[in-house]
């Protein structure tokens, strides 16, 4: 990138180009200044040549970007950009989905008890007046609602409270420290990460929990006085802080979870009955981390669809990240399980239903005895009668006997009348159990990013490594 910048730099240097171009970012005439342009693209690029901003473009990998008080005509080939998150889009991708991390908190220790004594004149023995310590401040977790996903524990994973402050004379207690509120999103799980004891679980908004206990502060000399010592120099040291290493395992709150293989249009029917916007392509794992959609029958009736990546066999054993995925759906009431019609690569529609049923009661039997619709999808791509008599075939085979429904999430057949028949269902639903002792608690790596642009080199060695 330096030799290009160099070269591209003499070139805007010469006096034909000197009035074309305007580098607002740094100086560019001095050798510090172009290094900080060949590790960094301009903020901004005043230009009215086409082949001039092609080859910024090129060089930094980004349009550059067209201040709108530019006094000049905009060239029409000049696409303005300008980017929300500039640190995360210059890694080579748009967003984090983070559902597991360790952190460390640490409350504050208490203060120290006083030791003083009462000097006041004409009073020749004013007895001890050493005041207590104060209380060191708590830890507390909050949940959040605006919150939905664990990112910001990657970049601070140690937290620590405010120290009580010491006694002093005249019978004056020391300072309390301030507690310290860490928020969470809403369906967080705390562990603690050396006994493996679940601590709590933050289900509603502005819920707290108490995870580091504040240190009691110490007494002062005052404290000790009595009819016989009444002179006393004793004086008590606060306590220390409580410290634990905790572990936060985020599980999303949906009242139904969409089940399936990739490319099954799990992602194309949660866009067909909410307003959620997941991403949708021809071409398999185009989900790659859970979405939540608000699904409105009508006026304050709602419910909340979850849409989790596509699963692959092997999926309960950690294979395509698969236990990290199935337990966003241990909280949900509700599984549709979506079955493609026609699988692209051939394979028997029952078949792959019960592959997946046997990855469920594998990771978790409580799981596979939730209640379980069958939704057959992509009922466009045959005649009406055609796709009837397979959706009945697939019944047959299976021997289904719950709730069965032949959709189209693409041209949106169908869809109306599952919406309608899962609200009706909601109310007389078992509530969604308790979360019990973490099933696979390992010592893997606790986060994982998830890429939504793709661009090669860019990618963390992790990452890659978890795709293999």
């Amino acid at each position: 990138r330096l030799a290009d910048l160099s070269a591209f730099m003499g070139e805007l240097q010469a006096p034909q180009n000197e009035h074309i171009v305007k580098l607002i970012t740094v100086d560019k005439s001095r050798f510090k200044d172009f290094i900080k342009l060949a590790a960094r693209p301009p903020k901004a690029c005043l230009s009215t040549d086409a082949t001039v901003l092609e080859k910024v473009e090129q060089i930094w990998g980004k349009a550059p970007i067209i201040p709108a008080s530019a006094s000049f005509q905009r060239p029409k080939q000049a696409s303005v950009q300008r980017d929300p998150a500039p640190f995360l889009r210059e890694r080579g991708f748009s967003m984090k989905f983070i559902d597991e991390v360790r952190i460390h908190v640490a409350s504050g220790n208490g203060g120290h008890g006083s030791v003083s004594f009462r000097r006041e004149k004409f009073i020749p023995f004013g007895g001890p007046d050493g005041g207590d310590g104060g209380r060191g401040g708590g830890v507390y977790l909050v949940a959040q609602a605006s919150l939905n996903t664990l990112i910001d524990f990657r970049y601070q994973r140690r937290y620590r409270a405010e120290n009580g402050h010491g006694g002093a004379g005249r019978q004056m207690t020391g300072r309390a420290g301030h507690d310290l509120e860490i928020k969470v999103p809403v369906g967080t799980l705390v562990y603690d990460d050396d006994t493996r004891e679940l601590l709590g679980d933050l289900r509603t908004e502005g819920e707290r929990l108490l995870v580091a206990q504040s240190g009691r502060g110490g007494h002062g000399n005052l404290s000790y006085k009595s009819s016989t010592n009444r002179a006393p120099r004793q004086f008590e040291k606060g306590a220390a802080g409580e410290e634990r290493n905790l572990r936060l395992e985020l599980r999303l709150l949906a009242d139904v979870g969409l089940l399936g293989l990739p490319n099954a249009g799990k992602s194309t029917l949660i866009r067909a009955v909410s307003a959620a916007r997941p991403k949708v392509a021809d071409y398999p794992f185009t989900t790659l981390y859970p979405n939540l959609g608000v699904v409105r029958v009508a006026t304050h009736e709602s419910f909340v669809l979850a849409d989790i990546p596509g699963l692959i066999p092997g999926a309960s054993e950690g294979a395509g990240l698969g236990t990290r995925f199935l337990k966003h759906l241990s909280r949900t009431r509700l599984l549709l399980h979506l079955v493609d019609m026609t699988p692209v690569d051939g394979s028997d529609p029952a078949t792959n239903i019960r592959a997946l049923e046997a990855e469920l009661a594998a990771y978790s039997p409580a799981l596979a005895q939730q209640p379980r619709w069958l939704v057959v999808n992509k009922s466009d791509l045959f005649p009406e009668d055609e796709a009837a008599a397979r959706f009945q075939q697939i019944r047959e085979a299976l021997q289904w006997q719950g709730p069965a429904f032949l959709i189209s999430a693409a041209s949106g057949a169908g869809c109306e009348a599952l919406v309608y028949a899962i609200w009706q269902a909601l109310p007389d639903l078992p509530p969604a159990p308790d979360p019990k002792q973490s099933e696979d608690w390992s010592d893997e790596s606790d986060e994982y990013e998830v890429l939504e642009d793709w661009q090669g080199d860019d990618l963390d060695a992790d990452w890659e490594e978890n795709e293999a």
